[in-house]
């Protein structure tokens, strides 16, 4: 086969409903320029395993489906960051499938106008009836999508009321900072509910098991190939009436396990982007020829080690203290961060001086302190216990797991390193969250330490992984989620949250990440919060 062949095949596949696998070697010899200036092409080293947000289990490199395929009422607006980058704006909120709001005299409700010439993929009208049937079921399903409505007291569907056609209003339960923007997250996705119930059953209210396989949205794109663990392939919705046209006619996104690999396509010119590149590879092309990084700290997040409570030594505060002091930080940052992000070690107090989250932990490596806190929860000959890690974030989490093992072993403590395929990742650390001892990354989608808080440190919420319970904690994040930041009362509670966590540590912050993208022949970027994949303002340079 020639060269030529192959491009012909590749453009022809990559313009089809099917793409087969074996588009991928083509990848080899076909540079991204000459699929044409309204394709790209982008290369991920994580699997997309639903195109439903709202499904269990759904990962978090699919919550870029609802991103790309569906709208949302409102969304946040655009900024430019110091080196050139676009970013998320969380100050600004813009219209998107509402062309307007206002908030009644009492404060207590949100009414919202739908554009009236908004149009579902198939061509019809969405109304806010498919509004109301799409948050009653965000908070009905269960699971992150529910809880992540109730972050924003949307939590029952009596809130949600069709006025009429076009006119949406939801009643809150209180008046709280954080229901706007929580409107802009990915979640609250507006589904096409006249194609839902065709396909939902007695059994099925919600379609899930539809909607998993088959998007009814709004968005900007439409999915035309997926295919777990080799591809998804996006194609332009011409007539997207909820913001301008993209630029690109189609995205053909590649899961490429291999950080080798995936750097040796965009060095190459193989591929348009590489997402979420590992950070040496980062590191070592920044300023490269022809190729872009984009290096973005993420906001309201830690990589952490979690001990989990529901083990036996983990319960013990003083086992977990001393795996907090066993922890080589400084080499960890250097051999799995490349130095890129922020360290989250050797803070000054046990008791923090303000309310900035994330902020330095005040634990740094210490093997004498740890080995004597072991020896006092009768833990002095050590235990074994796995260290997990996920196989799609092994390019920081396995130097990281590796160094943490060494260092256990120097006080007794014996870790097997046990790694996950990242598509079981999320249902064994976080659904069943039955990993003794294990990394984990979460960030808080809206910029607010009790936000994080109630996500991370609550009982039984998603990324409390550490099976973790306080009830000072569990009272104090209740207390501040919908509290105004300038209220009188709101630094000290948080502050004594902050306390309470440092001194139970459930969750061993190592560093504050960054999210890493290059990028050659393009240009749109955009750096969100989800730390996934927004395709809709990207174009060919």
């Amino acid at each position: 086969m020639t060269n030529e062949t192959s491009r012909r095949g590749f453009l022809k596949g990559a313009g089809a409903t099917v793409l087969g696998a074996s588009v991928l070697p083509f990848l080899k010899v076909l540079p991204a320029s000459a699929a044409g200036n309204d394709v790209v092409v982008a290369v991920t080293g994580q699997t997309i395993n639903s195109l439903d947000l709202h499904r269990t289990g759904t990962n978090r490199p699919s919550y870029q489906v609802a991103v790309n395929v569906y709208d949302r009422l409102v969304s946040f607006g655009t900024k430019t960051l110091e080196d050139g980058s676009l970013s998320y704006d969380y100050s600004v909120i813009e219209p998107e499938v509402a062309e307007s709001w206002e908030v009644s005299e009492d404060g207590m409700a949100l009414i919202f106008k739908l554009r009236p010439d908004g149009k579902f993929q198939d061509g019809s009208p969405i109304t806010a009836q498919d509004v109301k049937w799409s948050f009653d079921r965000a908070v009905s399903v269960g699971g992150f999508p529910t809880v992540q409505m109730k972050a924003g007291s949307l939590e029952k569907p009596e809130q949600f009321e069709v006025v009429d056609d076009l006119t949406f209003k939801i009643n809150l339960l209180r008046k709280s900072k954080l229901t706007l923007p929580d409107l802009a997250v990915p979640v609250p996705m507006i589904i096409n509910s006249k194609v839902a119930l065709e396909h939902a059953t007695a059994d099925d209210p919600w379609a899930m098991e539809y909607l998993h396989k088959t998007p009814a949205g709004s968005g900007a794109f439409k999915v035309a190939v997926w295919k777990p663990g080799e591809q998804l392939v996006y194609e332009r919705n011409d007539n997207w009436t909820s913001g301008p046209v993209p630029a690109v006619k189609r995205v053909v996104l590649r899961e490429v396990p291999s950080p080798a690999t995936r750097r040796a396509l965009l060095e190459r010119g193989d591929v348009n982007m590489s997402f979420n590149m590992p950070n040496k590879d980062a590191k070592e092309l920044a300023g490269t020829e022809d190729i872009t990084v984009a290096t973005t700290p993420i906001e309201n997040s830690i990589y952490c080690l979690c001990p989990n409570l529901a083990f036996e030594p983990f319960k013990d505060k003083k086992v977990r203290q001393a795996i907090a002091w066993s922890v080589p930080y400084e080499e960890v940052f250097k051999t799995a961060a490349y130095g890129r992000g922020a360290p989250m070690w050797g803070g000054p107090a046990a008791s923090p001086a303000d309310i900035a989250w994330p902020q330095k932990f005040p634990y740094a490596t210490d093997l004498d302190k740890a080995k004597a806190l072991l020896e006092e929860a009768g833990y002095a000959s050590g235990f074994e216990v796995p260290l997990s890690i996920d196989l799609s974030q092994s390019d920081w989490m396995e130097p990281a797991a590796l160094l943490i093992q060494e260092n256990l072993a120097k006080v007794g403590i014996t870790a097997s390193v046990e790694k996950i395929p990242g598509a079981n990742w999320r249902t064994a650390s976080l659904v069943e969250k039955r990993l003794p001892l294990h990394l984990e990354t979460f960030g808080g989608w809206l910029n607010y330490p009790c936000y994080y808080f109630f996500w991370a440190y609550q009982e039984g919420h998603l990324f409390n992984s550490s099976n973790y319970r306080n009830e000072e904690v569990e009272a104090l994040t209740s207390e501040t989620l919908h509290m105004p930041v300038d209220d009188p009362d709101y630094a000290p509670k948080i502050k004594r949250m902050i306390e309470i966590v440092w001194d139970e540590v459930p969750r061993i912050a190592l560093w504050q990440p960054a999210l890493n993208v290059g990028t050659r022949e393009l240009d749109g970027y955009e750096y969100w919060f989800h730390r996934q994949l927004d395709v809709r303002g990207l174009k060919k340079v």
